[in-house]
């Protein structure tokens, strides 16, 4: 037989009749079989094993960078969209900030817009009030070729009002006589309303005969408060210190003296100077 490099065993296989036939021999009968046996797969050395784990590592590592560049291109897909989306909406509200601030600022311009009309408003009232005084309005006493003024000539405008310092040589005016003089000129004897007019009025008068004389002001002793002619109470109280002269029912401004302490009482009899005053005259054109 022909040997291919196999192992060969040989065996005897010996098979006995359940009935032997009158002509067998008692001997058995002898088979002989030629059975081959495989080699046995030589085993693995170490470093077939060692390069064996080494490639099963390095397909698990690369099945695993492929997981991760998935994953990764999926994140920085995800980003891009999220910062798209925000970039739109962080747009349309900075277009919503921008539209609030137009609506605030164009608020604020009407408002302003809405005041100075009313304030045009109440100052055409009161000139439209101050001018229906009049029987005949003097208009040539305020307006020229050049325009029209708040305040007639020899009148100082200030805060408002016009002021008439009434300078005429004497024989000057009692303080009933200085009232009815402003009252002609559509005015009234001057009301202190506070420090700063009082100032203002101090300035503008001069001295003139002796310390007694001064300038009559609308200030009166009525049911014993001291009251302005427009009805308030005297708050400002700028009285001279020490006596001074005959005390009366009315006040006069002494001038040259100490701002807070200018105002004296007299009989209203004494002729004076005084101060005339009216609201200004508005025009609007």
């Amino acid at each position: 037989m022909e040997n291919n490099g196999d192992e060969v065993c040989y065996s005897t296989v010996n098979i006995k009749n359940s009935k032997p036939s009158p002509t067998d021999t008692e001997e058995d009968s002898t088979v002989y079989s030629e059975v081959k046996q495989k080699k046995a797969a030589p085993a693995q050395t170490s470093q077939e094993k060692e390069e064996t784990a080494a490639l099963c590592d390095s397909r698990l590592i690369l099945v695993c960078l492929g997981i991760l560049c998935v994953l990764l291109v999926v994140s920085i897909a995800v980003i891009v969209y999220m910062s798209m989306k925000m970039t739109m909406q962080q747009t349309e509200i900075n277009n919503l900030i921008k539209e609030n601030e137009r609506v605030t600022e164009e608020n604020k311009i009407m408002q302003n817009k809405n005041k100075e009309l009313s304030r045009e408003r109440d100052d055409l009232n009161k000139t439209l009030g101050f001018i229906l005084k009049f029987d005949n309005f003097p208009v040539k006493d305020y307006c020229s070729d050049e325009g029209c003024e708040p305040c007639r000539t020899d009148w100082i405008l200030f805060q408002e009002k016009c002021y008439l310092f009434y300078d005429k040589p004497s024989p000057w005016k009692s303080w009933t006589q200085s009232r009815t003089f402003c009252q002609d000129k559509h005015a009234d004897l001057v009301v202190i309303d506070d420090l700063e007019e009082q100032k203002f009025v101090s300035n503008h008068t001069k001295y003139y005969y002796d310390i007694h004389h001064g300038y009559w002001m609308g200030l009166q002793h009525v049911n014993n408060t001291w009251t302005w002619v427009d009805g308030h109470a005297d708050t400002l109280g700028f009285w001279v210190k020490e006596a001074f002269g005959k005390s009366g029912p009315v006040a006069l401004l002494i001038p040259k003296r100490n701002l807070t302490e200018n105002w004296n009482t007299a009989e209203e009899k004494f002729e004076n100077k005084f101060i005339c005053e009216h609201e200004a005259v508005i025009w609007s054109f």
